[in-house]
């Protein structure tokens, strides 16, 4: 949580125009359906049910959430195997202190804190048979932002520049 993964999606869609789905899991578990996150969940279900039904439509998909391996992995795997264009997966890598500094500028920052955070906090949880690229801490929204669109060949608007992609 607050890692930066919704403002990443979000810019990300900016930046590319129409044609961008954006499957948000907390939308998707805690709006639409009002579940907690567990194995085998109906959320699981309906996150690969949208997002399938936007790649058949013809939209580059951006799945985002917090898609611990154990309650999504095999769903993310079957839907990598089962599209066939490109499959980009990256993992936020942000220590727990960062992402509470960063909880603490949002909107939502008095609706759950600490505890809460720290109950869904899993240190690298990389997703099995799925190769993550990293998006580390230093690395800004907008440089990330730069190196998805370069990474998913969509074009770099003329002022991002080399000097504004991530290192890592």
């Amino acid at each position: 949580s607050a890692s930066g993964k919704s403002t990443i999606a979000a810019r990300f869609r900016a930046r590319c125009g129409p044609g961008i789905a954006i499957v948000g899991q907390d939308h998707l578990r805690r709006v639409v359906l009002k579940e907690k996150d567990k194995p085998g969940a109906a959320n699981i279900g309906l996150i690969d049910l949208v997002t399938r039904y936007a790649l058949d439509h013809g939209y580059t998909t951006v799945l985002e959430g917090i898609f611990y391996a154990t309650h999504y992995g095999e769903m993310l795997t079957r839907l990598r195997d089962d599209h066939l264009g490109q499959s980009l997966f990256y993992y936020m890598d942000v220590p727990f202190e960062e992402t509470m500094r960063r909880h603490a500028t949002k909107p939502q920052a008095n609706e759950y804190g600490c505890a809460e955070m720290s109950s869904w906090w899993r240190d690298r949880d990389y997703l099995p048979q799925v190769s993550e690229r990293v998006i580390t801490a230093d690395t800004t929204a907008e440089a990330a932002v730069k190196q998805i669109m370069r990474d998913a060949g969509k074009l770099v608007p003329d002022a991002m520049t080399e000097d504004d992609l991530p290192t890592t």
